[in-house]
């Protein structure tokens, strides 16, 4: 295999960025669109090529942190997909717009319970906005930062995804930074995206409404007056979706290639954007990657499908991003319509993967991993002899993996009942029984458990790892400190010094630390 593997860095975050898309509630080529009008705004500016770049990435990666705290927002709102759709819609320096829309979004999220339980929960709302806006914040920008690292972005656009909800007038968060502090390409795309939300809303007029409202206090008063000269003419190209040739020929020359190890290593990253949507399905995907490729070797598949299983697996449930993390995380029995919004994420994985069409092939097979011998799968419902043995190892091993996870509705299944369970599915005509076979020797059923490891990175401790564990699963300080059996002060102690020792300050940064190295 060359060393090259002919992908552009472009073509892959502009992939993820229809993940992001779904994460925030917004249309598909939401993103590319901002990225777009980012870009012809910078050059009315006239930006230098390096932060014309850092404009056309920071638009596509500006959400990559967006499922860093989605749990907890549903938690408290319900749908947090669908109040994020709300909340992009308005000032969010605007503390009495802010209240109603979270303060309707909480009556809607408890809309089926008595008064009494619905009244306590919007007065717990309202005590704790500050501390879960502050959380929000802080978490979406860490995670974004360190997938970006990961990922092989300088500083500069490192810096700016610490800074995505920072205002001109100093009143953002989560670090209060103003003016020209905040760099230019994170002032010039929170506009674009801005526009684009209030030109579908209504026209050129409403755009250029917001922006002059929103002047000096979220927006640099200077790229506001710019945008509002050239309004019509920079709006103009709103009417229509950008081409993927379009898009691709905005990058600033010249196009970054990725050689076969940095583009596993991006869509290693982006396994973990996916899974951190839900503290149940930390390092799920990295999981299904390991063992579908050792089962694919074990049944002596071509080397082409060896690792095409292996990248398919670590980008399978990048669609999961599209169903609010209130269904992922729900206890009780699912309600059909919410059956029916998970089936759905087979197929938002392939629309996020259906350009360009090398990455294509990954998500052809990626969205298979629910697809059954007998056709009972989803989304595509294809049978047996459809199903390439490549979409049967990776069903089997997604099986399996999530088997041996906790899940809210159940614990982990040990490997012995997770083994016993798949080989039901092969004698009821579901799974493959060469494909399950080989993934259970991958597992290593039979197999001697490794030791494990006495020497922890950044130099935690074996109860610091207990507690980041617990911590990366959404377990609140009572619940950690009944779990270890010592006081909540203790826990908050051990938690402080594990941010301090991972130089971290929020609970998705830790949760992403833990998944990077093998922690759970």
């Amino acid at each position: 295999m060359s060393s090259t593997s002919e992908f552009r860095l472009a073509e892959l975050m502009a992939a993820l960025s229809v993940a992001t898309d779904l994460g925030m509630g917004q249309p598909m080529l939401f993103a590319q669109h901002s990225c777009v009008l980012s870009m012809r705004l910078g050059g009315v500016l006239g930006l230098s090529s390096a932060e014309l770049q850092n404009c056309y990435y920071q638009s596509l990666l500006r959400y990559i942190g967006c499922n860093a705290t989605t749990h907890e927002l549903a938690a408290v709102l319900g749908d947090e997909i669908a109040a994020r759709t709300d909340f992009a819609a308005i000032d969010i320096g605007n503390t009495s717009e802010v209240l109603r829309v979270m303060l309707r979004h909480v009556r809607q999220a408890n809309a089926k319970v008595s008064l009494i339980e619905a009244t306590g929960a919007i007065i717990q709302a309202l005590l704790n906005f500050k501390t879960i806006s502050q959380q929000n914040f802080n978490g979406h920008c860490e995670v974004a930062q360190r997938l970006a690292q990961r990922i092989g972005f300088d500083q500069s656009l490192i810096q700016g995804l610490g800074q995505l909800y920072e205002r001109w007038d100093g009143r953002g968060l989560p670090h209060g930074i103003k003016g020209e502090k905040i760099t230019i390409a994170v002032r010039v795309v929170a506009l674009a995206q801005d526009v684009i939300i209030a030109y579908r809303s209504g026209g050129v007029e409403m755009a250029v409404n917001m922006v002059q409202k929103r002047r000096a206090g979220e927006y640099d008063p200077s790229i506001a007056d710019v945008f509002c000269q050239h309004a019509n003419e920079l709006c103009a190209q709103l009417e229509t979706e950008p081409t993927w040739d379009e898009l691709l020929g905005l990058e600033p020359a010249p196009p970054i290639l990725l050689s076969e190890t940095e583009f596993d290593n991006a869509c290693l990253a982006m396994a973990d954007f996916a899974d951190i949507k839900s503290p149940h399905t930390l390092g799920h995907s990295r999981g299904v990657s390991v063992l579908a490729e050792a089962a694919a070797r074990q049944l002596k598949l071509p080397q082409n499908e060896i690792t095409l299983v292996r990248r398919a697996a670590l980008l399978h449930d990048i669609g999961r991003v599209g169903i609010s993390a209130g269904i992922w995380t729900k206890s009780g029995q699912l309600s059909e319509r919410e059956w029916n919004q998970i089936r759905m994420h087979t197929y938002y994985t392939e629309c996020v993967l259906a350009r360009p069409a090398r990455l294509a092939e990954l998500g052809k097979l990626a969205g298979l991993h629910h697809e059954r011998l007998d056709g009972s799968g989803y989304h595509r419902n294809w049978p047996e002899p459809m199903l390439p043995m490549t979409a049967r190892v990776l069903a089997a091993a997604d099986v399996f993996q999530a088997l041996v996870e906790p899940r809210p509705h159940r614990p982990a299944y040990s490997p012995e009942h997770a083994a016993t369970i798949l080989q039901t599915e092969v004698s009821a005509g579901k799974l493959d029984a060469s494909a399950v076979r080989a993934v259970l020797s991958a597992a290593g059923i039979q197999g001697d458990k490794p030791e494990p490891t006495k020497t922890w990175p950044n130099g935690l401790t074996q109860r610091e790892v207990e507690v980041i564990r617990l911590i990366a699963r959404g377990n609140s300080t009572k619940q950690i400190a009944a779990v270890l059996v010592v006081s909540p002060k203790t826990v908050d102690n051990q938690t402080q010094s594990i941010y301090a020792k991972l130089g971290i300050s929020s609970r998705a940064a830790a949760a992403l630390f833990a998944v990077e190295h093998h922690l759970l």
